[in-house]
């Protein structure tokens, strides 16, 4: 076989496998996103990859993987605001994409979003505002 018949069927297999974690892993997550303690807290979460989105704690919320960290702001009446991020990470299967997949599976994860993930559990500390009497 000829080198660029090799080549070929290297660019056709890697066609056959579009991208491995967008395929075992997908491209969304479920993320929890809690205050202990202060239950019912309006959290703000924010990123390029999601946009702008409002939950009430505790949640478990659908997101869309991006490799974008995403900045959340927690508050609640008679609590000090709970300001952090929730992380993107590249998962560990992505080198092993570019054994199986090459760099088109590799490309279609990056596009997709499918080799980042957020950590799944997420808990903002809300420290009580002393004196405070929240109303009835």
């Amino acid at each position: 076989m000829g080198k660029l018949s090799t080549v070929a069927c290297a660019v056709l297999c890697a066609a056959q496998f579009p991208g491995c974690a967008t395929i075992t892993r997908g491209t969304t997550q479920t993320v929890a996103i809690d205050t202990p303690g202060a239950p019912g807290a309006t959290c703000m979460l924010s990123s390029p990859g999601i946009g702008s989105k409002s939950i009430v704690t505790p949640a478990n919320l659908v997101l869309d993987k991006s490799q974008q960290n995403i900045s959340v702001t927690c508050k609640k009446k008679c609590y000090q605001d709970a300001v952090g991020i929730i992380p993107s990470y590249t998962e560990t299967m992505t080198a092993g994409n570019v054994l199986v997949g090459g760099v088109v599976g590799l490309g279609v994860d990056a596009i997709s979003g499918a080799m980042n993930k957020y950590v799944d559990s997420n808990q903002f500390t809300m420290i009580p505002i002393q004196g405070c009497k929240p109303e009835i």
